[in-house]
């Protein structure tokens, strides 16, 4: 899994609608009342497949323009002392015609981590953007299925995570309400 994962490879569809079912098995088994996939389903058969494991109340499609995304991938690191995984990229894109105000300031690193920074083997530009092109080819047919279920729900990112995580756990409450629920 770690080799095709590397060269920005998804894995094969069955062998991940097969660890997510028996990740939400066991999760049902222990009490959980719902769940969010991160990056799941990536194609519109694991889509079909998922509603079939679990009803679905809607997926979020978090969108980031390329340019920037690219460029924090590249940015990222993990101390191998601590474990934790930094950002080192400063991102700023003025608003522009139809696009907004991009503001990412580094997730940098404490003055102890600082000897310890490695790059993951997978962040090289090459491997980002086919990453990011078996994406996109892959992203429109899932977008277009949860889209014609009217379950679709797109969230721009215009920051970093202080900015965006409030936002985004308002957008979560306010789709999550009323019941048992879940996301894809």
């Amino acid at each position: 899994m770690k080799a095709t994962v590397d060269r920005g490879e998804l894995l094969p569809d069955e062998l991940v609608l097969e660890l997510v079912n028996k990740r939400l098995q066991d999760d049902r088994a222990r009490g959980e009342m719902g769940f969010i996939l991160d990056g799941f389903p990536r194609t519109a058969a694991q889509a079909e497949a998922l509603e079939v494991v679990a009803p679905i109340s809607f997926a979020l499609n978090l969108s980031l323009r390329e340019d920037v995304l690219v460029e924090k991938c590249l940015g990222r690191r993990l101390c191998s002392k601590c474990g934790k995984n930094w950002n080192v990229a400063n991102i700023y894109r003025a608003a522009g015609a139809g696009t907004p105000e991009i503001v990412m300031p580094p997730l940098n690193p404490p003055d102890e981590c600082q000897g310890f920074m490695t790059v993951r083997s997978d962040d090289t530009e090459e491997v980002v953007r086919n990453r990011l092109s078996v994406y996109q080819a892959q992203a429109g047919p899932v977008e277009d299925f949860y889209s014609a279920r009217g379950l679709l729900v797109q969230f721009p990112v215009t920051g970093g995570i202080p900015e965006t995580m409030p936002r985004l756990l308002d957008v979560l409450a306010k789709y999550s309400r009323g019941g048992e629920k879940t996301t894809a």
